[in-house]
């Protein structure tokens, strides 16, 4: 009887324990307008943006495409260059993040919690910096926020890189049109 209990005990502990560590997704509070609000502009991007470099000459600067049912957004950016990167847009609840696969050999995730609309009509979208995977500390930065103007068929990247000690560098910025 003393085993049948000890058992018992054992058994209704491995049973809580087990409730723990759950093997569910976690859900969030989102609604498909919210998600269309969000991510339907960065859908809108779909095709191929250009920009002058600093010879003066046209250059693809990035691509976009939807993916994964069109739950997420595929972009290249300097497709076919050295310095390739890719950046992947989706909802994650309410919220719109975005993990940039970065040519330094990082993967930083930004979230935008909101979009606005600028005085000139355009789409602001405000992505900040959540965490960062495979940092090294000699790899000297890693990217923080970035800001996505849509303006019709011009397109502004502002992006701000933090260093190792979360510092704030300058802005590089993209100024972009659709081919």
């Amino acid at each position: 009887m003393h085993i049948a209990v000890r058992t018992s005990l054992v058994l209704a502990a491995a049973i809580a324990l087990s409730g723990c560590t759950s093997t569910q997704p976690r859900t969030q509070d989102s609604s498909p307008e919210r998600d269309a609000s969000m991510i339907g502009g960065i859908m809108q991007l779909e095709g191929t943006w250009v920009m002058t470099d600093e010879n003066g000459t046209e250059m693809v600067a990035t691509t976009y495409k939807p993916t994964a049912a069109g739950s997420a957004v595929h972009e290249v950016m300097f497709p076919g260059m050295e310095h390739e990167m890719v950046n992947l847009y989706h909802m994650d609840g309410s919220d719109l993040v975005v993990t940039h696969d970065c040519a330094a050999g990082n993967q930083p995730r930004m979230v935008a919690s909101k979009s606005t609309t600028g005085v000139d009509g355009s789409r602001v979208y405000f992505f900040d910096f959540d965490s960062v995977s495979n940092y090294r500390a000699d790899q000297g930065h890693y990217m923080g926020n970035l800001t996505l103007t849509i303006n019709g068929d011009r397109l502004t990247q502002t992006w701000v890189s933090l260093d190792s000690e979360g510092n704030k560098t300058d802005p590089v910025v993209f100024e972009m049109t659709r081919r």
